[in-house]
């Protein structure tokens, strides 16, 4: 890997309203009889130096999980990149990577193929990109960005 571990952080983006799914809180939907949040929370861990979770219900739930949990600091569910902003202020390392909650089963080695994209590109943030269709589809929700990033 191009940046050291314990110079990142993983953020767990569970503070959606749940819109699409009626309204539930998807971090807490059981996957193979364990709530998706830590399916993703466990998968990151293992990547990263620490981690953390931005949640805005049920936090005692989340914070169960045995991780830090901060919720947005904006009211009424903004979306990701409230969830992206409290991630940058609550960073202690060098860089700040973020999973969505409900994608259980992102690759193993999703932290280090998005930090060898950011060194090569020399950029400031890297982020997951699928194909469809022959269509190259960003996918923000997974993105490595630096942390002094906060200040922009």
């Amino acid at each position: 890997m191009t940046i050291a571990t314990q110079d990142i952080t993983g953020l767990v983006l569970a503070g959606g309203r749940g819109s699409r799914m009626g309204g539930v809180d998807k971090g807490l939907q059981n996957h193979n009889g364990v709530p998706l949040a830590l399916h993703a929370l466990l998968r990151l861990q293992a990547q990263v130096g620490e981690v953390m979770i931005n949640a805005n219900r049920n936090l005692g739930a989340y914070e169960s999980m045995g991780v830090p949990v901060w919720p947005d600091v904006q009211g009424d569910f903004p979306g990701p990149l409230a969830g992206v902003l409290v991630g940058l202020e609550r960073c202690e390392t060098p860089y700040l990577v973020t999973v969505p909650c409900d994608t259980p089963n992102f690759p193993l080695d999703l932290v280090e193929r998005l930090a060898r994209g950011l060194h090569a590109e020399d950029a400031e943030l890297a982020m997951a990109a699928t194909r469809e269709q022959g269509e190259v589809v960003a996918q923000p929700v997974f993105c490595l960005l630096k942390a002094d990033l906060l200040e922009q």
